[in-house]
């Protein structure tokens, strides 16, 4: 595998390219060594990202992670990168297609090795009703990116979620 590492707004230090190198040298058993992958590290105001292409036969394996510590954003695209892979394995063994960059231990390794969905946790809370803009405050005030609640309004179960560009949304049945 040739990894390739490059920054925008950052200067690539030694421990970067070590972290790098030792989670993406984790994919190796999955690729041939002519396989390129370019990694980008960039940082924009608080957000610390990493960029993974892979190019694959007729397709592009990629992640992009972002986090406030690049250490993280490396562990996790890593992960991701590994999801992808399973999927993009399974498409190939199901369409009988070529194998390109990929290890042939790997390709004949059976591919549903953890697929199956597991919740891991389960949480219970109070719905008070609310109104969407309440919803939202309360959504900003606990840091997450979406908030279930019963609207005040139609007394339903509705969901308002953070859109790009610091708007929301608002998800509701239609009944």
């Amino acid at each position: 595998m040739n990894v390739t590492i490059s920054g925008k707004n950052i200067e690539v230090t030694q421990g970067l390219k070590t972290a790098v190198l030792e989670k993406l040298g984790k994919l190796e058993k999955y690729f041939t060594p002519e396989t390129t992958i370019q990694v980008t590290l960039s940082v924009e105001k608080e957000r610390q990202k990493i960029e993974v292409t892979i190019p694959v036969k007729g397709s592009i394996i990629r992640s992009e992670q972002v986090s406030n510590d690049m250490y993280v954003s490396i562990d996790l695209v890593e992960e991701v990168i590994e999801r992808q892979l399973r999927k993009y394995k399974k498409k190939i063994v199901d369409k009988h297609q070529a194998a390109g960059n990929f290890q042939k231990e790997y390709m004949e390794n059976d591919y549903l090795e953890n697929e199956e969905i597991e919740i891991i946790r389960t949480k219970k809370f109070d719905m008070k009703p609310m109104y969407p803009e309440d919803a939202c405050l309360q959504m900003e005030l606990l840091g997450h990116s979406f908030f279930v609640f019963c609207n005040a309004e139609t007394e339903q179960i509705n969901v308002v979620y953070k859109r790009k560009g610091n708007t929301y949304g608002l998800l509701e049945p239609d009944v």
